[in-house]
């Protein structure tokens, strides 16, 4: 195994981690909620009166983001090597195992982490097997 060193970004990484938990702390620490995003986006397919609103702005931020960073720091060249329908499985996937997870990476991985649950210990041990378990197959067993 080697490290591909064009593409390896230590300090983005860390930056990225940085935001994302401060990101968590102020969202707990200031509305009481858990950072989430299959709830928050969940709770917007069933919206609770008074509850609509802070919701649709957190997933318009998301979504606005990258077209931020890409106005600020200039575009990304990404690489997909998927097919369609091969995402849009992946994404269903994902999308029913955040269902019978209930939630997903950002609400067990670094929220549920930080707080010591027992549940999100074992499904972020759960998800992270999955995805070591399908890169081996799909890059060494398939490949």
């Amino acid at each position: 195994m080697t490290i591909d060193w064009t593409h390896f970004t230590p300090w983005t990484s860390l930056a990225g981690g940085l935001l994302i938990g401060l990101s968590a702390a102020v969202f707990i620490l200031f509305l009481g909620r858990i950072l989430g995003i299959s709830g928050i986006v969940g709770g917007l397919l069933k919206p609770k009166a008074g509850d609509w609103g802070w919701r649709l702005a957190f997933v318009l931020g998301l979504l606005a983001a990258p077209w931020v960073w890409s106005a600020v720091i200039g575009p990304v060249e990404a690489t997909i090597e998927a097919s369609t329908p091969v995402l849009i499985l992946a994404g269903l996937l994902v999308g029913l195992g955040t269902r019978y997870g209930s939630g997903c990476t950002s609400g067990h991985g670094v929220c549920g982490l930080s707080r010591l649950s027992p549940r999100s210990v074992v499904a972020t041990l759960a998800f992270m097997a999955t995805g070591f378990l399908t890169v081996y197959v799909v890059r060494h067993l398939l490949a």
